[in-house]
C-alpha cells in the first residue's frame, strides 16, 4: 500500500468518528457557515496578483517536521502582507501536523481566500470546510472517482466554495468537470512523493482553457514561476520553500522580489 492509500484509509476512519462526534446540523450552526466567501478566481484576475498560494504546513510524510515552531495566525498574516493571493492551510493532523483551528484562527484576521488543504473523501468534509471559514477546497483526483468529484464540487459550489481539483497525470484528466474552478497539477507524486516539475509543463496544454491552472509543490526557484506563467499557469502553490525558513513571510517577500527582477 502506497502513502496515499495509507492516508486515505486513516482518513475514512477519522471522518466516520467525526460524524459521530458532531452531526451535520451542528456544523451548519457554526458561525462561519453562513459567511460570504472570498473568490480566489476573482483575485487572480487582478492586474498585480502574485498568484502565489502560500501554504502553512508543519510537517509531511516525506520530509518529517518542516517547521513546528511558528504560529498559524502570524505566518498567514505575514503571507498576506507579503502579497500572497491566498493561503493554504493543512488540516490533516496525523500526517501533516495540521489542525482545524488553524483555519478558524486565520479566518478571523485574513482578508484573502483560505484553501482548506485536506484529503476529502466524504461530503461531510465539504461542509466542515465552510464552517471552518475556508473559501475553497481541494479535491484530489487520485483518491476520488469522477462521480465523487462531481458530487463534492457541486455541494461546494452550493455553499459558495470554489474548488481546486488536483491532478497528477494524464489518466486523471477525465475528472475535470463543469463544477471545478481551478485545476492544479501536483509536481509531487502522492504515491511516491517524488518531485518532477516537468509534469506541470507537460500537462499544461492538455488542461481545459476555461479553467485556471495551478502549479503545485516542488517550486523553490522564482524562475520556475516565470516558466509556469509562460505555459499558462495563473497560480502557484508553495509551502515548504517558505515554511522551512525562520520567517516564512519574509521568505515569500524575497521570493516575490526575485520574480519581479526576472521580468
Amino acid at each position: 500500500m502506497n502513502i496515499l492509500d495509507t492516508i486515505v484509509e486513516r482518513k475514512r476512519a477519522e471522518v466516520a468518528e467525526r460524524k459521530q462526534l458532531k452531526a451535520l446540523d451542528m456544523i451548519k450552526a457554526d458561525p462561519f457557515y453562513t459567511r460570504k466567501t472570498i473568490s480566489l478566481v476573482e483575485g487572480l484576475s487582478k492586474p498585480n496578483a502574485s498568484g502565489i498560494i502560500a501554504e502553512f504546513k508543519r510537517k509531511s510524510p516525506s520530509k518529517g517536521v518542516i517547521n513546528d515552531r511558528v504560529d498559524p495566525v502570524e505566518v498567514t498574516q505575514a503571507y498576506q502582507a507579503s502579497g500572497a493571493s491566498a493561503v493554504s492551510i493543512l488540516t490533516d493532523s496525523y500526517f501533516f501536523g495540521g489542525d482545524d483551528q488553524d483555519v478558524v484562527q486565520a479566518r478571523q484576521v485574513l482578508e484573502i481566500p483560505i484553501l482548506r488543504k485536506e484529503f476529502i473523501i466524504d461530503e461531510y468534509q465539504v461542509h466542515e470546510a465552510k464552517a471552518l471559514g475556508a473559501d475553497l477546497i481541494l479535491l484530489i483526483a487520485a483518491c476520488l472517482t469522477k462521480e465523487e468529484v462531481v458530487r463534492f464540487s457541486t455541494v461546494a459550489r452550493s455553499l459558495g466554495l470554489e474548488v481546486l481539483l488536483e491532478l497528477h497525470d494524464e489518466d486523471e484528466l477525465g475528472h475535470v468537470c463543469e463544477t471545478i474552478d481551478l485545476v492544479g497539477i501536483n509536481n509531487r507524486s502522492l504515491k511516491t512523493f517524488d518531485v518532477n516539475i516537468a509534469r506541470s509543463l507537460r500537462m499544461a496544454g492538455q488542461l481545459p482553457k476555461d479553467k485556471l491552472k495551478v502549479a503545485e509543490s516542488g517550486i523553490d526557484d522564482p524562475a520556475q514561476v516565470k516558466l509556469f506563467r509562460e505555459n499558462g499557469y495563473s497560480a502557484f502553490l508553495i509551502g515548504e520553500n517558505f515554511m522551512k525558513t525562520n520567517d516564512p513571510g519574509i521568505a515569500l517577500h524575497e521570493f516575490r522580489n526575485q520574480i519581479e527582477l526576472l521580468g
